[in-house]
């Protein structure tokens, strides 16, 4: 048996400051630098501004959290920070990566939220959202939704179908992407009224106005769009508790035309509810925004669908040990 130490405790106790060099290297642009041709010390403090001394202590800990490489003495971007990391890239994901920056006060108070006697509420962060607070919300979601539309239509083969109900969608990402990649689609977004307004701002950017949709409502207490074969609710999962998703598998069911499916995408756990963490996180998230939400199974997600009346359910990972999709179909 390996001997037991505090080398893993040590390490959670210090994890903040690994969030915080990532946070520092995306303010600097460091990654964009780097990119551009800056791959020593001596190019990386003159194009950031700092010191060599800090340029040698901040490129120290990024090739340890491997956020950068070292190829034949030149400092390289590690593969997914060029990919994702470089600001004016295609794919650049830095606001969704600060998306929660300023939480981070909030979780060193988690102990106080832990005891905290008050009752949550139904949509938490949702209850009072404006146009304005939609429209931040989704400029730092929409590239990390937009790649995740991508990859929803690379693994569900929509072809034959006629309309998207797309619940919760946000700005429109899946939509988008749907009905761009399957001949004969039309998409309706159903999400809260001040969120249906920066909807269609992305539709009219991506030019899908006339094939998508938005209905502003709840879809927790609103009647649903009829007519849909097709739906999809994605990220919305540890925002409610497992009552609520039950509830808006359930309507979904009954709005959903014959022979119609049904995909939930989201923050699961693993079946016997252990991990994985980041799962695990999301549903603790929630207790900062006084929602009643919770991490949900992969086992759970699967007897919604039952218990609705789904048959060949089915839950797939989406992202590994990310996200996962479960599937189900309405008997025709």
């Amino acid at each position: 048996m390996s001997p037991v130490d505090t080398t893993r405790l040590q390490r959670l106790a210090r994890a903040y400051t690994e969030s915080a060099v990532f946070y520092a290297a995306i303010d600097i642009e460091l990654f964009t630098h780097v990119s551009a041709g800056a791959d020593t010390i001596p190019a990386i403090a003159a194009a950031t501004g700092m010191s060599e001394l800090n340029a040698e202590r901040l490129v120290t800990v990024a090739l340890a959290m491997g956020l950068l490489d070292s190829e034949d003495g030149r400092i390289v971007n590690a593969a997914d920070c060029e990919k994702f990391m470089v600001k004016g890239g295609e794919r650049y994901a830095g606001p969704w990566m600060t998306f929660t920056r300023h939480e981070v006060p909030r979780w060193f108070d988690l102990t106080e939220k832990l005891i905290d006697p008050a009752p949550p509420t139904e949509l938490g962060m949702y209850d009072d959202l404006t146009v304005e607070r939609a429209r931040k919300y989704h400029a730092a979601t929409y590239s990390i939704g937009m790649g995740a539309g991508r990859r929803f239509c690379r693994q569900v083969d929509l072809s034959g179908r006629r309309k998207l109900l797309d619940l919760g969608g946000g700005s429109g990402a899946y939509s988008i992407n749907a009905v761009k990649t399957f001949d004969g689609l039309e998409a309706v977004v159903f999400d809260l009224p001040p969120v249906t307004v920066v909807t269609q701002e992305y539709l009219e950017q991506n030019e899908v106005g006339d094939r998508v949709g938005t209905v502003g409502g709840d879809f927790i207490n609103d009647d649903l769009p009829t007519g849909c074969d097709v739906a999809v609710m994605a990220s919305n999962l540890p925002i409610y508790n497992a009552e609520n998703i039950q509830k808006v598998v359930q309507k979904t069911f009954d709005a959903l035309e014959p022979g119609g499916e049904m995909h939930l995408v989201g923050e699961t756990l693993n079946a016997d509810g252990v991990g994985p963490l980041d799962a695990a996180l999301w549903g603790l998230a929630e207790i900062h925004y006084g929602s009643g939400g919770r991490s949900h199974s992969s086992a759970e997600c699967i007897s919604y669908f039952e218990n609705a009346g789904f048959v060949d359910v089915e839950n797939l990972d989406f992202v590994p040990n990310t996200l996962t999709r479960t599937f189900g179909r309405k008997p025709a």
